[in-house]
């Protein structure tokens, strides 16, 4: 078995005032993380995030 793809889906409980910047970070924070940067190159990675509003 060989791993050619990786799709991630974040699940966010945040505040509304919160959203803005989780997207920011969402767009940037593969290159700070260990695992990605292993793989990039040989595996494509995708992200997307699904957001509920805090309780």
């Amino acid at each position: 078995m060989v791993v050619k793809r990786i799709h991630v889906t974040y699940h966010l409980k945040l505040a509304p005032d919160q959203r803005e910047a989780a997207q920011r970070v969402l767009e940037f924070h593969a290159d700070f993380c260990p695992v990605a940067r292993t793989l990039r190159g040989s595996v494509e990675i995708t992200t997307s995030v699904e957001m509920e509003d805090e309780k």
